[in-house]
């Protein structure tokens, strides 16, 4: 007799950690591997946010919150999302979840009955299409490549909507691509939407401060779909916060009373010590942290000039985000030094065992032609990685 439920059964493990933690053992088995594997700015949290945290203990902020977070908290994402985006959301329309993972999960479970359709422009990141599964839904793929910077369009959204889609789910800036998607490709998403009042709308800003070419656009800011958007943000990325697990959604009244009830049911409110902290996070102004943008880019600039270098990559210079999503298909349907590469996966595991450098293969992003590079690293850890790659496919045997 089966024990474990059909629901966990459909589920796959994150490829993320698959090989973060494939780098981890062989580093324990003392092999220098350098991993390129997980989406985690290596700073340290800012002096102030950890100042307030302090202050947070001290105070003995050690009791429940409210479940959707302290008002002073939602509080502080309505200011910053007038500050910063020129959204219009009122405390009562924030919840702050354990993460913005639970913040989309949130959002989800509120919408989406068994067999509903969710739309997923690929690439997507890794988690989306697990998510829809754990809902009942059924995930509906909008391809697209490295010719059109990964991005959808109108058109193709269009086609892919039915009468039985629920949600269009995707992050602007966008985790693989490092793509984003500009003004007037978000005013031509939002009228088709506008056309479909049964689509909702997970707009994944995560991202939204590590963007090299121009201030963040949310497609919440377009009036007539403002009704159809759940923008999901969180602390990890822009304030380096990533194990203080602070996510947060501004909804629609309607659906954000729903995800207070969910929450209610699902874990409650997020950690108080963390949430006293994001206070001071989001209610500094986003400058004062501007010098890790800055680092990501000269890092990004480095790898671009070396990924430009290696054999069979065909790379876009990323406008966003900490990743590089080379297309790696020339390697693809070949055998290296005697391993056939059925697809990126393959590659990636190839990399790792003859280059010694970790990365994440394309096939749980959508694109089994493409690989995921994060260039939250050292400089010199960066510089490493390239070379081992650059030489071992200089040297590599290929059938």
């Amino acid at each position: 007799m089966e024990k474990l439920s059909d629901r966990l059964n459909r589920l796959s493990y994150s490829q993320t950690f698959v090989m973060s933690n494939k780098a981890r053992e062989m580093r324990a088995n003392g092999i220098d591997v350098i991993s390129l594997t997980l989406g985690e700015p290596d700073f340290d949290v800012p002096e102030n946010i950890k100042e307030a945290a302090h202050q947070a203990i001290n105070e003995n902020y050690s009791h429940y919150s409210p479940v959707p977070g302290f008002p002073e908290l939602r509080e502080a994402v309505s200011h910053k999302l007038k500050r910063d985006n020129n959204l219009d959301y009122k405390p009562s329309q924030i919840c702050v979840s354990n993460g913005a993972k639970q913040a989309i999960i949130n959002v989800l479970a509120a919408l989406i009955n068994d067999g509903d359709e969710v739309i997923l422009p690929v690439p997507y990141w890794v988690s989306y299409d697990e998510m829809v599964k754990m809902m009942g839904g059924t995930s509906v793929f909008i391809k697209t490549s490295y010719v059109n910077d990964f991005k959808i369009t109108a058109e193709q959204l269009q086609e892919a909507i039915t009468p039985k889609t629920k949600v269009l789910l995707y992050s602007s800036p966008c985790n693989p691509s490092g793509s984003y998607y500009t003004y007037d490709e978000l005013k031509a998403l939002a009228e088709v939407i506008a056309k479909n009042p049964h689509v909702t709308v997970i707009s994944d800003e995560i991202y939204e401060f590590i963007n090299y070419e121009t201030k963040h656009r949310s497609i919440a800011s377009f009036p007539e779909i403002y009704e159809q958007v759940a923008v999901i943000n969180g602390m990890s990325k822009g304030y380096a916060m990533t194990g203080w697990r602070i996510g947060y959604s501004a909804c629609p009244e309607w659906l954000a009373k729903a995800c207070d009830k969910i929450q209610g049911q699902m874990t409650s409110g997020a950690n108080t010590i963390a949430q006293r902290a994001a206070i001071t996070a989001l209610k500094t102004d986003p400058s004062e942290y501007k010098y890790m943008i800055d680092e990501f880019k000269k890092r990004r600039d480095l790898v671009y000039d070396l990924m430009k270098e290696i054999p069979g990559f065909k790379v876009l210079l990323p406008k966003s985000a900490f990743y590089f999503y080379p297309d790696i298909s020339f390697y693809t349907g070949k055998k290296l030094n005697g391993t056939e590469i059925k697809d990126s996966d393959d590659f990636a595991m190839f990399l790792l065992d003859h280059a010694h450098v970790g990365s994440v293969g394309g096939v749980s992003f959508g694109s089994p032609e493409c690989i995921r590079f994060s260039y939250a690293a050292s400089e010199k850890d960066l510089t490493e990685a390239m070379r081992r790659i650059q030489h071992c496919l200089n040297h590599v045997e290929i059938s």
